[in-house]
């Protein structure tokens, strides 16, 4: 799956790992936003359009969850981003694709294919 012309929000409070998944995403086509806080994603978004975002679950002592719930209520697919494997998100979002970090490139599309494959349905 190519990745050109796709945009994606990527919300990631760990400057090494945002800038290592925004180079991944890059080399495979996309153009990506990053946000290292949930306000900023929010700013973001009110400026710009996404295809699809990936959201790191835990930020600084808070969580991603309030800006997944605006995501999926405005039909913008995601999936989260942890350390903690698999993470057990609130009842809503439980089976929201997650990706466990590290991850790779293969993980980062086998995500983004997962993302597209449920957007068509």
């Amino acid at each position: 799956m190519s990745l050109n012309g796709k945009h994606i929000l990527v919300l990631e409070d760990e400057p090494i790992i945002a800038f290592a998944l925004e180079d991944m995403l890059i080399e495979e086509g996309a153009t990506v936003s990053v946000f290292s806080s949930i306000e900023q994603a929010r700013e973001g978004r009110a400026n710009e359009t996404f295809d699809y975002a990936i959201l790191d679950v835990n930020l600084h002592g808070s969580k991603s969850y309030p800006l997944a719930h605006e995501l999926k209520a405005d039909d913008i697919p995601f999936a989260f981003a942890t350390g903690y494997g698999d993470a057990e998100h609130p009842k809503e979002l439980a089976h929201s694709v997650t990706i466990t970090k590290p991850y790779s490139v293969v993980q980062i599309r086998a995500a983004i294919e997962s993302l597209e494959s449920t957007s068509e349905r």
